[in-house]
């Protein structure tokens, strides 16, 4: 798989994969609070069978990153997008969100997601970005565990991010020290 910039060719590509994915584990918040303290704690749970998440938003927002020429990268091989990853600017503190990564079910666990990060990440590093956030949700183990691989931190939550009431965790990678 080749890693490039997305074209506008590239969207419908992109819009046809299916975002939703499997999960066997998750992440529990478990909340525990006195009269003068609150002690807040995640812990991996394995699931009784894997599940299978809808995609907790929609990708139909994908050609603003083409048109504020922000970046959307495609993993592509023999004119078939395997996969893609969205980030768009928060200026103002020189970061970049990871609206969406996705991978075709197929070659998902193969290596793509991660070379399509590292990609967003040299994307982030030679557009002079302080740091890239990700969000996703707790039962997005998948994700989860790539982020960690590749030097993503822990840095935060929401309870109340989602429309469906799930959880999102805020992971973090510095791109400047």
């Amino acid at each position: 798989m080749h890693i490039r910039q997305a074209n506008k060719e590239d969207l419908a590509k992109c819009l046809a994969i299916d975002p939703s994915y499997i999960t066997d584990r998750v992440w529990q918040l478990m909340e525990q609070a006195r009269s003068d303290e609150t002690t807040l704690t995640f812990r991996l749970a394995r699931l009784p069978r894997p599940l299978r998440v809808e995609y907790p938003r929609t990708l139909q927002d994908l050609g603003t990153s083409l048109d504020k020429g922000e970046c959307l990268l495609v993993a592509e091989e023999d004119g078939r997008v395997g996969g893609f990853i969205d980030l768009v600017i928060a200026p103002w503190h020189e970061t970049a969100w990871l609206r969406h990564l996705v991978v075709v079910e197929p070659l998902r666990r193969h290596g793509i997601g991660a070379r399509l990060l590292r990609a967003a990440l040299s994307w982030g590093e030679d557009s002079g970005l302080c740091t890239i956030m990700a969000e996703c949700q707790t039962k997005n183990y998948p994700a989860i565990a790539l982020y960690q691989k590749n030097g993503f931190l822990f840095c935060g939550y929401n309870d109340r991010y989602y429309t469906n009431k799930d959880i999102a965790l805020f992971f973090a990678h510095a791109l400047r020290k």
